[in-house]
């Protein structure tokens, strides 16, 4: 069978595949940890259910216009006014099926073959295939904990071309949890003014922040910046509603027109059923976000501090999201590295260190190389207090084998 040579190009999502390797061991009656999944483990709020039994019990269960119902719209613009002090009108606003789908319709409206977009690494997985899903080349960018995973504007001055199209921010970040500062964005911002160049902000984990950390986008740093700039985001990770599959995207009006071209031969409409749903979790009590980071405030502790504690890694502590994104340079130099590597086929030191847990502990991590990154693990924090210490306790039990 012959397909086509972007096809050919990408990669499964390896997040999704360690999770649901991960789910297909404990299936078996392995107890495996699982560190991968990149969703909160609570579950969808009542109110929010609720708001969904009552769409369909009135009957929204019709076809919608394809970027979604007025009173999402409206919520979402609301949101924004309340959240990020940002005017968005709804013809500014449009309604995707899930985060990931609004970015990839982004790509398919925004690049011709050829076409660059500046992604820092590390990186969510798929930027870099949505990229070439759309003929475009991503041009990375390499970071590290020098600079707290950020990329620099004297890194973005050095990567510009004739061809570059957009910039990716994605903070906090998906996988390292750092942020930028307000002075970072500004510096940013100022080239991309100066340049004509799009900023694409995903900033899906703005309300899970740490350690008193205020949000900050591209925007409300550079007001300026504000027809040059594509706001993504959506309500998987703030109302744990992950399978619900609403992301939204705000941007200049010609932008958002486009998209909904794009989405009414593609998808259509998301299910109006999670569009009501994402009304209440727009406009209902915000409380919940708090419980929910009060939680993750608590893992994030547990999870970096054990992970320092054991030899050969080194982590930082994430400014926000729910991921630690250690640092297993040190695996490297213990005494039994070298001989226990052999045993697998992986070609770069996370990948082989992931099977190693794999294999020895039961624990189940995503290598740094599908991040961008060789010598890190990322670890999602979105599981039990229990299941994040006895995944550590499984973790040093391993090390100490080849320490």
């Amino acid at each position: 069978m012959k397909f086509s040579r972007r096809i050919e190009k990408v990669k499964p999502s390896p997040t999704l595949a360690i999770t649901a390797l991960a789910k297909s061991m404990k299936a078996q009656g392995i107890d495996v940890i699982g560190f991968g999944s990149g969703e909160p483990d609570f579950d969808t709020p009542r109110s929010i259910k609720d708001a969904a039994i009552r769409a369909i019990e009135t009957g929204k269960t019709k076809y919608t216009p394809a970027g979604g119902i007025p009173e999402l719209k409206n919520a979402i613009a609301q949101k924004f006014a309340r959240d990020n002090q940002l005017k968005y009108t709804p013809a500014e606003i449009t309604v995707n099926c899930g985060g990931k789908h609004s970015f990839y319709n982004l790509m398919q409206i925004l690049l011709d073959k050829g076409d660059e977009v500046i992604i820092p690494a590390p990186y969510w997985v798929s930027y870099p295939a949505m990229v070439e899903l759309a003929d475009g080349k991503p041009v990375i960018i390499q970071t590290d904990e020098l600079s707290n995973f950020k990329m620099t504007s004297e890194q973005l001055k050095k990567a510009i071309t004739r061809k570059t199209r957009a910039v990716v921010i994605n903070s906090p970040s998906n996988p390292t949890g750092s942020m930028y500062k307000k002075h970072e964005l500004k510096a940013i911002a100022d080239i991309l003014l100066e340049k004509g160049i799009i900023a694409i902000s995903d900033d899906i984990y703005e309300s899970i922040l740490y350690d008193g950390n205020n949000f900050e986008n591209i925007v409300t740093v550079a007001p300026e910046m504000k027809n040059l700039t594509v706001v993504l985001n959506g309500v998987s990770k703030a109302y744990s509603m992950t399978g619900w599959r609403i992301g939204y995207m705000a941007a200049d009006e010609d932008i958002i027109k486009k998209a909904e071209v794009l989405q009414s031969q593609s998808t259509s409409n998301p299910a109006s059923i999670s569009q009501w749903a994402a009304v209440e979790a727009l406009t209902g009590d915000q409380g919940v976000i708090t419980e929910m980071v009060k939680a993750f405030t608590r893992r994030r502790s547990l999870i970096v501090n054990g992970l320092n504690e054991i030899p050969g890694f080194s982590c930082l502590n994430p400014d926000g999201a729910f991921y630690a994104y250690p640092n297993i340079e040190g695996i490297a130099s213990l005494p039994g590295w070298k001989d226990m590597e052999k045993n697998f086929d992986n070609d770069d030191l996370s990948g082989r260190f992931c099977a190693y847990l794999l294999e020895e502990a039961k624990v189940a991590a995503v290598p740094g190389i599908a991040f961008g990154t060789q010598k890190n693990l990322r670890m999602s924090f979105a599981t039990s207090d229990e299941n994040i210490s006895e995944g550590l306790k499984r973790i040093a039990e391993a090390v100490s084998k080849i320490s």
